[in-house]
C-alpha cells in the first residue's frame, strides 16, 4: 500500500543573525513524513533538531531568526495541500495546536504559571473544537486519566508549580493530543518521565497514531526510544542531515562516523564501563570543520573500558570501610492537603515516609523511582530546602535539623544541588558568567572578582563550553547547554557533596556521556560524593555504587546497583527495569513485527 505524505520539507534553511555573524541553524534539510509514520530526529545539543521543529510550527522569533529558504508542503485535512511558509499568521494559528501540535522540551516554561493545568488544556479544546466549558472540562479530565496523571480531578485545579516535572510534562502531552492532530511534533516529550510512564506514553502515542493515521516527528536524545518507536531516523549534525534511513539500517549498519558515535554513547546495561565512549572516539573535526573517521569499531573502544568484578570489589571495600558522610534516619516529609474556606487540613501527602540510609565519602548513591515517588523531595529535604516533618539528617557529624540560617549556609557551601529544570533555576536577567560567579562572591571564594572570573571560565571549559559563553544570557542556549551551566555553577563552590536531581535528563546522549564522565572524573579527582537522582535506570546503573529504589515515599529496595539490575527482589523494581527501552536489534525487530501485524 502506497504511503500518503503528510509533510514534505524541502531544502529548509533557518538562520539567526547575531552581532558578529549569521548562523545557519538548519542548513538545507529535506525529509518527508507520511501518514501513520514516525520519524525520529537525533543529534547533539545545538544540532538544529529543535529549530527544525520550531520552523515547521512557524514559531521562529523574528528577529533574530528567520526561515531563509525552502518549502514545507502540508497535506491539511481542511485546507488541502499548502506551503506552511506562505500562510498568513491567522491561517497558521488555525492549524497550530489543531492539525499540527507540539510537545515542547521544557514544560515549566511552556505552561502559564497563573492558570491552572486544567484551564490551559481546556483553552485549546474550546478554541479548536468549539465546545462549551462543561464538555471541555470532561475531555480534559479524560485526557489526564489517559496520560496517567494521579488524582486527575485534583490536578485539574492545580497550578504548574505544585506538581512534579514529570507531571508537568504529562499535562503538556495531554494538551498536544487534545485535538487529535494530523502531525504531532514531540520535542523530548519523555525526557522528564520515568521509564514506566514513558512506556505508557509511547504506547498511547502508537495507539493514537494507528487510530488517526497521525504522523509523528519525534525529537529525542534517547536512542533506545527511537529504536522502539521510529520507522525512519534522521541524524543531524551542525544543522545538516548527515544520515537518514529506516530504523533497522541505522542501528544495524550505521554509515556515518557521527551516527556510530551516538550509538556507542548510550550507557550499556549488560556491562559496567570505566567511562562512556563519546562521539570524539569515532570522529574528529579539524579547524575547517572537516570530519575524519576513526578506524576503531564500537567493540574495540568499549572492550578496553570494562570494569572487572575484582576492581569493583576493591572499590567497595575501600568505600564501605569508612564512616558515613551523610546519615538519614527515619526521615519523614509530609505535605498537608487543605479543604474548605477555613483551610482545614484533611489529609497529608507522604512524600518521604520513614526513610533511612547512609552515604559514604566518595560514593555515588543512585536514587530511582517513578515520578511523584518522593526522590526529588528527599534530595531537597537533605538540604532543608524543604523542611522535614520528623527524623534526623546528620552530615559530617552535624545534625542538620538543628542548624540556624548561618549554619545552613555553611552546610550548603559544602552540599550543592543541580536542579532538574535548568531554565527555571537560572536568572534570565543576568549572564551565565554572573550566575556562576554570584555564589562565589556570597561565600567569599577566592580573593577578588578577577580570580573568580578566571575560575568561572575554567569551569565552563570543563563542562565543554567556551569563554565566549560567559557574557551570554540563559535564553541564548539550548536545554543541554543550560544544564551544563548549572553543573558549572554547582562546582564553583568546590563542594564535598553534590545532589544531582535529574542533572542529565535534558541532555542528548552524546553530551550526557561527556557530563557523566566529567562527574566521575571530578569524583575521582576531588573525592566528591553524590546522590544521583534519575528516572533513567541505565544512567543510574552506570553512575552508582549502590541504588535506592523509592515507591510512594518509601524505600522499596536498596543494594548494589549491578545486583539490583540483574536480580531485582520486588515486583515494583522488576516493572521499572522491564520498562527500560534498550534499543537492541532484537527489540527493533519485535517492534517492526508488531507494526506489520497492525498494518
Amino acid at each position: 500500500m502506497e504511503q500518503k505524505p503528510l509533510l514534505e520539507v524541502r531544502n529548509l534553511c533557518t538562520e539567526f543573525k547575531t552581532e558578529e555573524e549569521v548562523i545557519k541553524a538548519v542548513d538545507d534539510v529535506s525529509f518527508t513524513l507520511h501518514k501513520g509514520q514516525t520519524i525520529g530526529i537525533v543529534g547533539e545539543s545545538g544540532s538544529g533538531k529543535s529549530v527544525t521543529a520550531l520552523s515547521v510550527m512557524r514559531l521562529i522569533q523574528s528577529p533574530p531568526g528567520r526561515v531563509s529558504a525552502g518549502e514545507m508542503m502540508f497535506h491539511s485535512r481542511s485546507k488541502g495541500v499548502i506551503d506552511l511558509l506562505k500562510l498568513n499568521d491567522r491561517d497558521m494559528r488555525s492549524l497550530r495546536g489543531n492539525e499540527i501540535a507540539m510537545i515542547f522540551q521544557e514544560p515549566m516554561t511552556s505552561l502559564n504559571p497563573v492558570f491552572t493545568c486544567g484551564d490551559q488544556v481546556m483553552e485549546a479544546i474550546m478554541l479548536h473544537q468549539k465546545v462549551n466549558k462543561k464538555v471541555a472540562k470532561e475531555k480534559t479530565v479524560d485526557l489526564f486519566k489517559l496520560v496517567e496523571l494521579p488524582r486527575p480531578e485534583s490536578i485539574f485545579d492545580t497550578y504548574p508549580h505544585q506538581i512534579s516535572g514529570g507531571q508537568k510534562q504529562r499535562v503538556m502531552i495531554a494538551m498536544a493530543m487534545s485535538c487529535n492532530p494530523s502531525i504531532l511534533i514531540a520535542d523530548e516529550p519523555t525526557t522528564a518521565l520515568d521509564v514506566t510512564v514513558q512506556k505508557t506514553i509511547l504506547d498511547l502515542m502508537r495507539d493514537l497514531q494507528q487510530k488517526e493515521e497521525m504522523g509523528i516527528l519525534f525529537i529525542t536524545h534517547d536512542l533506545g526510544v527511537i529504536a522502539e518507536l521510529a520507522d525512519n531516523v534522521v541524524v543531524m549534525y551542525k544543522g545538516k542531515i548527515v544520515e537518514q534511513g529506516n530504523v533497522w539500517d541505522i542501528f544495524a549498519n550505521p554509515q556515518h562516523p557521527y551516527t556510530k558515535g551516538l550509538l556507542a554513547c548510550r550507557p550499556p546495561l549488560n556491562k559496567r564501563l570505566h567511562w562512556l565512549p563519546t562521539v570524539s572516539d569515532f570522529m574528529q573535526t579539524d579547524a575547517e570543520g572537516k570530519m575524519t573517521e576513526s578506524s576503531k569499531s564500537v567493540s574495540e573502544v568499549t572492550d578496553k573500558l570494562i570494569i572487572t568484578s575484582k576492581e569493583r570489589e576493591k572499590r567497595h571495600l575501600d568505600l564501605y570501610s569508612q564512616a558515613p558522610l551523610l546519615q538519614v534516619k527515619n526521615l519523614k516529609t509530609y505535605f498537608p492537603i487543605t479543604k474548605g474556606i477555613f483551610g482545614k487540613v484533611t489529609e497529608f501527602v507522604k512524600a518521604v515516609d520513614d526513610v533511612s540510609f547512609d552515604v559514604y565519602p566518595g560514593e555515588t548513591l543512585g536514587l530511582v523511582g517513578e515520578s511523584g515517588c518522593g526522590k526529588t523531595t528527599l534530595g531537597r529535604t537533605v538540604l532543608r530546602l524543604v523542611e522535614p516533618t520528623s527524623g534526623e539528617i546528620i552530615y559530617n557529624g552535624i545534625n542538620v535539623n538543628k542548624l540556624n540560617g548561618k549554619g545552613m549556609r555553611n552546610i550548603r557551601k559544602n552540599v550543592q544541588i543541580i536542579f532538574q529544570d535548568p531554565y527555571s533555576s537560572l536568572n534570565p536577567r543576568i549572564t551565565i558568567g554572573e550566575a556562576i560567579i554570584e555564589p562565589m562572591q556570597v561565600h567569599g571564594i577566592l580573593e577578588n572578582d578577577k580570580a573568580r572570573k578566571a575560575r568561572v571560565i575554567e569551569l565552563l571549559e570543563r563542562v565543554n563550553m567556551s569563554e565566549s559563553h560567559y557574557y551570554r544570557y540563559p535564553h541564548e542556549f539550548s536545554g543541554g547547554q543550560r544544564q551544563r551551566i548549572c553543573i558549572a555553577r554547582a562546582l564553583a563552590l568546590q563542594p564535598q557533596f553534590i545532589i544531582c536531581d535529574e542533572s542529565v535528563s535534558a541532555l542528548d546522549v552524546s553530551v550526557q556521556a561527556q557530563v557523566l564522565n566529567l562527574l566521575n572524573e571530578l569524583r575521582d579527582e576531588f573525592g566528591f560524593t553524590y546522590i544521583f537522582i534519575s528516572h533513567d535506570l541505565s544512567v543510574v546503573k552506570f553512575m552508582s555504587d549502590r541504588m535506592l529504589v523509592m515507591n510512594k515515599g518509601k524505600i522499596e529496595e536498596m543494594g548494589d546497583s549491578d545486583q539490583i539490575y540483574s536480580n531485582p527482589q520486588t515486583e515494583y523494581t522488576k516493572k521499572l527495569i522491564g520498562a527500560i527501552p534498550k534499543g537492541e536489534l532484537d527489540d527493533i525487530q519485535t517492534s517492526l513485527n508488531k507494526k506489520k501485524v497492525l498494518v
